[in-house]
């Protein structure tokens, strides 16, 4: 480990040609008078130098940490890999990009608690959140339970002060993917999912509609083992359609390697359409065509809603993001 005795501030002023008192103003977080361009430098130079530890005591101590904790549910139908799931890993991608672009640190904290929350938050001095995948309750009794400003992805709530929502156009994207299956010839259709509920009742409904009558609607377990038994039992019936609507990349791409080892053709036999529009699903074959969410835009408002709550406390907006169809191979027309 790096000790901080062997890099002096008159060091790390000497290669950046600053003063020693600009370095230690850094160091104590009293950048009012310093340009930010100066701040970044000096705050690199004492990474590479091997200030990490005290740069974070720094931090901590400062009345702004400039630290966003991003916080994800780590729900039990992840079996323990939440942080492998396409939607979240693509979310933390372009989540990282931008708090970084901003000139913030980002913390990634997964539980199932949300007073594991509370406790996070108030132990790293965070200065704001980003929180994904809890339910409506959970996140009205934290903005109960603490001050912290957040920002959430897919609340499912009616406009509510202090919380700023993101949630995405799930019953236009289930409408989109209805309407090409009707386009397509495909009248026997069944939608996955594993609940009836917020998002994925909104995007079955969506499909409905978008096939104009009703598609059938099987509930699937969390768990991948129980899947595979499910999908086994449910076989003969899962055959009676000739098109498949997932309510997510995972479920769909899971169900498409149920039908390889089957030797049910995609899309000879059925065709198959997933909802995230993730690289994984171009990882497959046939491609999967998938409902597409721009992952990079909604991170983007994220943060820009976030700084605005963080300058102003009675500030919260909600707002939903358009989705668009992206039609690949995993579709036949009949």
């Amino acid at each position: 480990m790096w000790n901080e005795n062997k890099v002096r501030i008159i060091d790390i002023a000497e290669e950046l040609s600053v003063s020693t008192a600009t370095v230690s103003n850094v160091l104590h977080g009293k950048t009012k008078k310093i340009s930010d361009a100066t701040v970044r430098r000096v705050e690199k130079k004492l990474e590479e130098r091997g200030y990490i530890p005290n740069m974070a005591a720094t931090l901590l101590a400062r009345n702004n940490s400039r630290i966003i904790g991003v916080i994800i549910n780590d729900h039990e139908k992840y079996e323990g890999h939440v942080l492998e799931d396409p939607f979240i890993s693509a979310a933390v991608n372009h989540l990282a990009d931008e708090i970084e672009k901003n000139h913030y640190y980002m913390m990634i904290k997964k539980t199932r608690d949300i007073s594991q929350i509370v406790r996070f938050s108030t132990m790293w001095n965070l200065d704001g959140m980003v929180v994904i995948g809890f339910c409506k309750a959970d996140y009205q009794d934290l903005r109960e339970l603490i001050r912290v400003p957040f920002v959430v992805y897919d609340g499912y709530f009616e406009k509510t002060a202090g919380i700023s929502d993101i949630r995405i156009d799930d019953l236009d994207g289930g409408r989109q993917a209805g309407a090409y299956l009707k386009r397509m010839g495909h009248r026997e259709v069944l939608c996955i999912a594993d609940n009836e509920i917020c998002m994925d009742l909104d995007r079955y409904r969506g499909l409905c509609e978008g096939l104009g009558q009703k598609a059938d609607f099987l509930q699937i377990p969390m768990e991948k083992e129980k899947r595979k038994l499910f999908y086994e039992q449910q076989e003969e019936y899962i055959r009676r359609h000739t098109a498949v609507f997932a309510v997510s990349d995972y479920y769909a791409i899971d169900l498409m390697n149920f039908f390889l080892k089957k030797e049910i053709r995609i899309p000879q036999d059925i065709s198959v359409i997933g909802f995230d529009g993730s690289r994984e699903g171009l990882t497959v074959y046939p491609n999967l065509t998938s409902v597409w969410q721009d992952n990079e835009a909604r991170a983007r408002l994220a943060l820009e809603l976030l700084l605005k709550m963080m300058a102003d406390s009675t500030f919260f907006e909600s707002v939903c993001i358009p989705v668009q169809l992206i039609e690949r191979e995993s579709v036949k027309k009949r």
